[in-house]
């Protein structure tokens, strides 16, 4: 495996808090991509924007402007997050769809191949940069676009279930799983629109929990706990 794209939820970032940075937490994502960096492997990552913002849960919002909201919350929590990895010494860029002055570079397939080709971590924010689209479609957008191997789905739970393991301790774990069985079945793994897309393009997740122990450097090697999801 050469190229992967790490998907973290801004939930997993927040640790216990629940909302804001969990700064051991992403010093303990920083750790392990710097391992795969080594190994040379490159990676890319998006993140979504949850501890700061749900905008999709209020109604006095408009839409297309929550979701607005939502990808600037992409942008902080990059910014904050490619911080932590520099100072454990990697190198990084973030790539947004939009101007956002100084604070990142446009982003371009050209530009991406170019960081990864100098060993940098690229992190891809601001989602799609369109409402209505989630960052679930915007990573795998990306992914596509930069010809990754597969996506990381690092989340707060070991993998894909049946129904929701909190509500229901007889939930049964999928092992491995197709991304038409996720559409069928009508999982919640990542939203409809990426799953197609993923489907379309023959993209491959794999989906673990981020607390675990090497939980990224063992989803790369294949020897993980969680869900293997195959096109």
């Amino acid at each position: 495996m050469k190229r992967v794209l790490l998907k973290l939820s801004g939930e997993a970032l927040a640790g216990e808090k629940k909302t804001g940075f969990d700064e051991d937490t992403v010093r303990g994502v920083a750790v392990q991509v710097k391992k795969l960096t080594e190994d040379g492997i490159q990676v890319g990552i998006v993140i979504g924007g949850g501890n700061f913002w749900r905008g999709r849960s209020s109604e006095r919002i408009d839409r297309t402007k929550a979701d607005q909201i939502g990808m600037l919350a992409t942008i902080m929590n990059c910014i904050y997050v490619s911080e932590i990895f520099r100072s454990e010494g990697m190198m990084t860029n973030i790539l947004t769809p939009f101007e956002c002055g100084t604070f990142t570079k446009l982003f371009s397939k050209d530009r991406a191949n170019k960081y990864f080709a100098h060993g940098q971590v690229v992190f891809f924010a601001g989602g799609t940069g369109h409402p209505y689209f989630s960052t679930d479609t915007g990573v795998v957008l990306r992914a596509i676009e930069v010809e990754a191997d597969t996506i990381l789905l690092a989340k707060a739970i070991d993998g894909v279930y049946d129904s929701d393991p909190k509500t229901n301790p007889d939930a049964k774990k999928y092992d491995s799983l197709t991304i038409g069985e996720i559409i069928d079945k009508k999982l919640q793994v990542i939203d409809l629109a990426a799953s197609i897309l993923a489907m379309e393009n023959k993209m491959s997740m794999r989906v673990f929990a981020l607390n675990e122990p090497n939980s990224i450097i063992n989803a790369v090697s294949g020897d993980f706990k969680g869900t293997d999801i195959t096109c």
